[in-house]
């Protein structure tokens, strides 16, 4: 069967199983995409791995997303200018071969939680603790969530679109102390243009 006709029944048994849990769909480049309310993904996500039409036994990524500046010279959808963080999960059905994507926004912009998927595909685990990292979402019902990439000390998170290319401090390791410290950053912003070094006469043509 091609892979566009499979996505297309497989958009339309999710269509009719979920109702109005499928808030948008769309197939682009021969992948299903849905897009669901946050609040709904523990139920849903329970259904997907259980349902025999579905089966989707495989969680192989979760990812964050920042949608701070997303959209801001373009009419895009009104939900992505609305909600900033994002939640992103691609699911494998191993025996019926077919693959679906998961899009949910956080509600809260200030602090963006949503449930964690760890009782349902357990190699959620380090996905989610890398999303709470690097951009802050706050994972409900996590066993462990703490950094993963950072150090503890670590203060923000790289991922947000806000967050200040030279970081807030930097460490470094203390002779007298004998110890790595943290301390204000001392990197100064500039604009660095490249110098352009040329030979005589390049790029002219031959007479």
């Amino acid at each position: 069967m091609p892979n566009s006709i499979r996505e297309e029944k497989l958009a339309e048994k999710l269509q009719i199983t979920l109702a109005d849990k499928v808030v948008k769909s769309q197939i682009e480049f021969g992948e299903l995409t849905i897009m669901m309310h946050a609040r709904d993904m523990l139920s849903v996500g329970k259904l997907l791995r259980d349902e025999p039409d579905f089966g989707f036994d495989t969680l192989i990524d979760v990812c964050g997303i920042d949608y701070l500046t997303y959209g801001e010279n373009l009419a895009i959808k009104h939900e992505l200018r609305d909600k900033r963080f994002g939640v992103i999960y691609h699911l494998l059905s191993v025996s019926l071969n077919h693959r679906l994507r998961i899009r949910i926004l956080a509600e809260n912009n200030e602090y963006p939680v949503v449930d964690s998927v760890t009782e349902i595909w357990p190699v959620a685990d380090w996905f989610e603790r890398e999303a709470f990292d690097l951009y802050g979402i706050v994972f409900d019902g996590h066993h462990d969530l703490r950094r993963l990439l950072t150090d503890y000390g670590f203060i923000g998170n790289p991922f947000r679109k806000d967050f200040p290319l030279t970081g807030y401090v930097e460490m470094r390791y203390d002779e007298n102390q004998k110890r790595v410290i943290y301390q204000p950053v001392t990197i100064e912003p500039r604009e660095i243009t490249p110098h352009v070094i040329r030979e005589e006469h390049y790029g002219d043509c031959e007479s």
